[in-house]
């Protein structure tokens, strides 16, 4: 892990700081609201919802573990009520498990939690449940690759062969998935289960330029602060999208199906 360049602005270290509060705070309260409204829906779409409030727990989780790392590598003071001053303590900001451990345990579980809440025949929904995670667990194996390389050339083979699996999926959502939207039991739960893949779209095309930034920063030579810092507000707004509001679409879904079926207007599979 590089360590933290030394002259970082109160702004900066502000600016950083908020972004995983509001990780924290966003994540918290979507984990609670999922986990509460189990009881309002279908048993046939809980466990999408269950996963749903997962995500968002294991990235809480997260949210705290960077809150406290980057608490303990600064330390900010002021001087007879003047301007805040920024410098380092000397212990590490531990922020490399974004990709490591975050996202190779909840990028799979999101999009299994909108297949399990489409409802498609058993056999479809466990190959769509395993090509798809396997290839997300792929992509991030070889995004890590992508984001510890300093060589320009190589940067691209990687990044290249992260685009593989990444294509897949997300062809996967936009095209393979259109039938089994336009077979859901309402438009309004058709609605609901487009707008959720195109959101998972965007978040994942979000991911890898967000990384990409970052790295195009060092190479340009802009100051290494600036660069963290937009990296780490980037990748904490995309969470949110890419989780938090997710997890609305799919409990939304699930409880539209949810009173289609118990005001008997679905026929049983």
């Amino acid at each position: 892990m590089a360590p933290l360049a030394g002259d970082w602005s109160y702004a900066e270290w502000n600016a950083t700081y908020n972004a995983f509060s509001f990780g924290i705070a966003a994540m918290g309260s979507a984990t609670i609201f999922f986990w509460l409204q189990l009881a309002n829906v279908s048993k046939s779409y809980r466990t999408a919802l269950i996963i749903a409030g997962i995500v968002t727990c294991i990235t809480t989780y997260r949210n705290f573990g960077y809150y406290n790392s980057w608490v303990e590598a600064f330390k900010v003071v002021t001087n007879d009520g003047g301007d805040y001053t920024v410098t380092l303590t000397g212990t590490p900001f531990l922020y490399e498990y974004r990709d490591r451990g975050d996202w190779m345990l909840t990028l799979p579980l999101l999009l299994i939690e909108l297949i399990l809440v489409m409802k498609l025949p058993h056999e479809e929904t466990v190959s769509l449940c395993w090509k798809l995670g396997v290839a997300s667990v792929l992509m991030v194996a070889l995004g890590h690759f992508l984001e510890i390389q300093d060589d320009l050339p190589v940067l691209w083979i990687w990044w290249f062969l992260a685009m593989i699996p990444f294509c897949y999926v997300v062809r996967t959502l936009v095209v393979g998935l259109n039938e089994a939207t336009s077979k859901q039991p309402t438009p309004a739960a058709a609605s609901l289960v487009s707008a959720a893949r195109y959101v998972t779209v965007v978040s994942w095309l979000a991911y890898p330029f967000v990384g990409l930034a970052w790295q195009a920063m060092g190479s340009v030579g802009l100051a290494s602060p600036t660069a963290l810092m937009y990296e780490q507000i980037g990748y904490s707004l995309v969470d949110v999208w890419a989780k938090a509001f997710f997890g609305v679409l799919i409990w939304a879904i699930a409880s539209e199906k949810s009173a289609v079926e118990e005001s008997g207007r679905l026929l049983p599979h």
